[in-house]
């Protein structure tokens, strides 16, 4: 039966858009304003990531609305690390036991399919070019901006679902009220989107069901797999210093750091000098805030609440994953939209805050730690303890990645136990044999059985 309540979500990406199924699906009309060009009529990837990792909490939410299979056949599934050393070696780690797979998806083409399916509801309403410029709370009164004519306007919505990134102007007039927490920490690193075009036969240059790193140190390159042959490189690099963006200026400075650095990735960039001049240096934010809600009218979700790194590949599944969590609230509580958002907040605000101090801590680890063959021992050493001890030891990665079930704040205070054993563990092995001295077992028996 269709609702009276009239609702707004501000933001027509993969948040926005999957968040009004949701709530059309419970029988609201829904509104959803977008500030740039209808992107399937436009070319608007301005520098952004044109391909996301998506896992099984982005999977449980694509599933709920039926479009996880067309989805899959889009996807390429990751099964595993490929480390390049500075000499082009390789090494490798797999991300979770044997056939799973995190996915490399299109960014522009999940958000395509996305808004096929709104546009197909009649109780959406799409709205595209329109920017909020300010919102009214006592009142929920909007003023926009129509970015075609240059004409504002005002709107009034019922409920305002704000799903419009981490810019949020939404969040923004919420913080002009009293005593409104926001917390915004940038690290010193850009990134900058390269390209690995596909072979002459349209092939993959590099191993395809794969994510590539090349972790040095105080910086890495990553590269994922696109459906087209070609790898989407993601260069995380400092700002200023030696080296940094700052400091390559000139096509010989830059060819030379790569021969140096990334030679076997450089012989594979004809466009590399191109590229890197002309593409813009993105930033890496991580933003907390609270409250989240405002009076059962206005609700943050997605990265306006809780913007995070990209560095454990979670940002775009945790933003599903608050979809997921209001859907079921939705079903729950029904049209009382303070008990709704003030459950929302308490289940997801402690998630959010674990899912951004692992995704700092995996910048680290991808940076740094996966070029160190004592992070690799250990990390053989874990898998040999999952599967002697399958019910009582899930790795951290596998807890957030692979296993939706468990909350992240749950998954991170699980980790910080784990990472405990494996420090008095590892003080006893030096080779992938030492697990089966007498010690490790006794320990592992003692805290595990």
């Amino acid at each position: 039966m269709e609702k009276t309540t009239q609702l707004s979500v501000m933001g027509g990406g993969l948040v926005g858009c999957l968040l009004s199924l949701y709530l059309a699906k419970q029988g609201y009309r829904v509104d959803v304003y977008e500030r740039r060009p209808d992107l399937r009529r436009t070319d608007i990837n301005s520098g952004r990531s044109i391909n996301l990792a998506l896992s099984d909490r982005g999977w449980r939410a694509l599933e709920t609305i039926g479009i996880s299979e067309d989805i899959k056949k889009v996807a390429i599934p990751m099964y595993r690390r490929v480390m390049h050393d500075k000499n082009g070696n390789l090494s490798f780690q797999p991300y979770g036991q044997e056939g799973q797979a995190i996915y490399s998806v299109s960014r522009g083409g999940l958000n395509q399919a996305l808004l096929d399916l709104a546009e197909a509801q009649p109780n959406i309403s799409l709205h595209f070019q329109q920017q909020v410029m300010e919102v009214e709370v006592a009142s929920n009164k909007v003023t926009m901006l129509d970015t075609v004519s240059g004409q504002e306007h005002q709107i009034q919505p019922d409920v305002i679902f704000a799903a419009d990134g981490a810019y949020s102007m939404v969040r923004l007039s919420l913080q002009k009220t009293d005593r409104f927490n926001y917390e915004q920490s940038y690290l010193d690193y850009g990134y900058k989107e390269l390209t690995i075009p596909p072979a002459a036969d349209g092939g993959w240059k590099l191993e395809k069901n794969a994510l590539h790193i090349w972790p040095r140190g105080q910086y890495m390159m990553i590269a994922l797999p696109n459906i087209d042959g070609s790898f989407t490189c993601t260069m995380f690099f400092p700002y200023e210093g030696e080296p940094s963006f700052q400091s390559l200026q000139t096509s010989e400075q830059l060819e030379a750091f790569f021969q140096e650095m990334f030679p076997d990735a450089k012989d594979l960039m004809p466009d590399l000098a191109q590229e890197f001049f002309e593409n813009p240096i993105g930033s890496l934010v991580t933003i907390k805030c609270l409250p989240w809600r405002h009076s059962g009218k206005i609700l943050l979700v997605g990265d306006a609440a809780h913007a995070i790194v990209p560095f454990y590949g979670q940002g775009m599944n945790a933003g599903f994953e608050d979809c997921t969590v209001l859907r079921s609230l939705l079903e729950e509580h029904q049209d009382d939209w303070e008990t709704i958002f003030q459950t929302f907040q308490d289940v997801r605000k402690p998630n959010t805050d674990a899912i951004a101090d692992l995704a700092v801590y995996n910048f680290i680890e991808m940076r740094d730690k996966v070029a160190d063959p004592r992070f690799l021992l250990q990390k053989k050493v874990e898998a040999k303890i999952t599967a002697q001890y399958p019910d009582a030891w899930l790795p951290l990665y596998s807890m957030v990645t692979f296993s939706p079930d468990i909350p992240y704040a749950d998954a991170l205070a699980n980790g910080q136990r784990q990472e405990e054993i494996m420090r008095a563990l590892m003080a006893h092995i030096e080779t992938e044999e030492d697990y089966n001295k007498p010690e490790v077992q006794q320990y592992l028996q003692e805290h595990l059985a």
